[in-house]
């Protein structure tokens, strides 16, 4: 079994649990804002790049990132150094995340935040704004067409965005069926975990950037991996975390992308 199997097996145990404690009724009684997480990078990349940067303490491949981990800290390292939107990690057992850190973070800076799991659930959606979430991001080859269904329409039920993240042509194709996704084109190949930015450049000549929001993800180490990828598909948006976390000086190596 690879590791996106073991993931999304151990999702569906921690899922059986956590619905014996709280119902998907009292989520679905909380009222609902609209989200700005879609229209903060639409503002952004009219005068710059739209960097999301990523509140990420670990990967299975790669062990931890950051020994001395505060989200908090992180966050406000992002939003000072010109960060678009943070996205919160929330996966526990294998990328050590909590979906305590949307709340945190939630609770003390205003800025879009992307909850980032892996969502196999309506019940993941609505608990994501629940918690503080503007958006969600679907896998696109961890879900089929009727679950993909499902959680898109409560995604905007709920006043969240969506990314679909694809992978390859044929994820690609299932994603456009949806007019007002944001598409994630992910650089990382998850059964080998190698990464490679040609995958944003040709993926992107299938979509039409001014209709579609699209966003680069993974791979991302430099401004120019970033500005390559721009001046070869037009794409301005990016979500980069591993290089930001790693970094000795998480504000500079912001910086130093913007």
């Amino acid at each position: 079994m690879d590791i996106l199997n073991k993931i999304i097996l151990n999702k569906k145990y921690q899922l059986l649990e956590e619905k014996k404690v709280q119902g998907l009724d009292f989520f679905k009684k909380k009222k609902f804002k609209e989200s700005d997480f879609k229209n903060k990078i639409k503002q952004t990349i009219q005068q710059s790049f739209a960097i999301i940067a990523e509140i990420k303490k670990a990967s299975p491949s790669k062990g931890i990132f950051r020994k001395k981990f505060n989200h908090l800290d992180i966050a406000k390292e992002y939003i000072d150094n010109g960060a678009c939107c943070l996205s919160v990690i929330t996966e526990k057992k294998f990328f050590l995340g909590s979906k305590k850190f949307i709340t945190d973070i939630r609770n003390k800076f205003n800025i879009p935040i992307l909850a980032k799991d892996f969502f196999i659930d309506i019940y993941q959606v609505y608990e994501a704004k629940y918690l503080g979430a503007d958006c969600i991001l679907i896998l696109l080859n961890s879900v089929n067409d009727i679950l993909l269904h499902d959680l898109y329409n409560a995604a905007k039920e709920c006043k969240l965005d969506v990314i679909l993240e694809v992978h390859n042509e044929t994820e690609l194709q299932r994603a456009l069926k949806y007019k007002s996704c944001i598409i994630g084109i992910n650089n990382r190949n998850l059964k080998t975990f190698k990464t490679n930015i040609n995958t944003s450049i040709n993926l992107s000549k299938k979509i039409n950037l001014n209709k579609t929001l699209v966003i680069a993800e993974s791979g991302i180490d430099s401004k120019k991996s970033m500005e390559k990828i721009y001046k070869k598909s037009g794409i301005k948006s990016f979500l980069i975390g591993e290089s930001l976390i790693k970094s000795r000086d998480i504000g500079q190596k912001l910086r130093d992308f913007l």
